[in-house]
């Protein structure tokens, strides 16, 4: 078995939030004052309490996408009356990754079956191809789920929580296919090769 590199994978956010979480977090704010807005204000009454309530946030959710951020905001707004807290946050972000990554098992199955190249392939989510590849094809292919599956899925939850830092998974370059056998002789090429050959063993 082998590791896979940051740099095989994708590429990697630092550890510093992007600007586009910064924004992302701003916009989820902005939303909940808009639709909470005097629960908003009575949790936040001032500036200060808000931007540390936003330091706070930032560190919880500095794992998740912008993306995910913004639509876990959005679903809380159509289902509840209520401000939420940073643990509902939290589990609705957590949620909405889960709906986006197969489980571990499933895409354990979807490693072993599919096809060579395995680069070509049409995988549900880039994150079983490359934690197949972490894993050795071979590896996975010649040994029982019993031993596989772990290793496999310790892998698998790697790249994804690389994921929910903001790693962004490059599309693997496709194998090319075998070049297809020499074109087949025509019928009258083939009994000038035959005739050749009868010529010189005398036949």
């Amino acid at each position: 078995m082998k590791n896979s590199s940051p740099t095989e994978l994708g590429q990697n956010k630092p550890h510093k939030p992007s600007q586009d979480f910064i924004d992302a977090l701003n916009q989820v704010f902005a939303l909940f004052k808009l639709n909470y807005h005097n629960q908003f204000y009575k949790a936040y009454s001032n500036t200060e309490e808000l931007n540390a309530a936003k330091r706070l946030w930032v560190d919880a959710l500095r794992t998740f996408a912008p993306t995910t951020l913004l639509k876990a905001a959005k679903a809380i707004m159509q289902g509840s009356e209520f401000l939420p807290t940073l643990r509902t946050m939290i589990r609705h972000c957590e949620e909405l990754d889960q709906e986006a990554l197969p489980d571990a098992h499933s895409a354990y199955i979807e490693a072993c079956r599919a096809p060579s190249p395995k680069a070509n392939y049409h995988w549900s989510h880039l994150a079983i191809y490359y934690a197949g590849k972490a894993c050795d094809w071979y590896f996975l292919q010649n040994n029982t789920e019993q031993t596989a599956f772990p290793v496999f899925k310790t892998e698998y939850e790697r790249v994804c929580a690389q994921i929910r830092a903001g790693l962004i998974l490059e599309t693997p370059v496709k194998a090319a296919l075998p070049q297809s056998s020499a074109k087949a002789l025509d019928k009258e090429s083939n009994q000038s090769r035959l005739a050749a050959l009868k010529d010189s063993l005398d036949l």
